[in-house]
């Protein structure tokens, strides 16, 4: 049976939403919501852009970026947030490409 999911948001999709309960780490943030939390994106792609990634973050004095205060690439309702940072990574990529 094939869906018609055009007209849909994606964050109305199964797709977006994916939960690992079971986890060890699960929830890897403080959430007042678990029902709500989505380890669709477990390691954040949104890291790499450092201060771009629009993000609830810090930087320790040693550099390193902390996000444990961070629950945006979690939230039901941030796929298409993180699908629109994509071009950015992208490019990060390519200007970190070797031939």
């Amino acid at each position: 049976m094939k869906r018609d999911v055009r007209g849909k948001r994606p964050e109305e999709c199964q797709y977006s939403f994916v939960q690992n309960s079971r986890c060890e780490f699960f929830p890897c943030h403080t959430t007042d919501h678990p029902e709500d939390f989505n380890c669709l994106f477990c390691y954040c792609p949104l890291y790499t852009l450092g201060s771009d990634c629009g993000g609830n973050y810090r930087y320790l004095e040693s550099g390193v970026k902390d996000c444990s205060a961070c629950s945006l690439p979690h939230r039901r309702e941030s796929y298409s947030y993180v699908l629109e940072k994509y071009p950015a990574l992208a490019e990060l990529a390519k200007q970190n490409r070797r031939e």
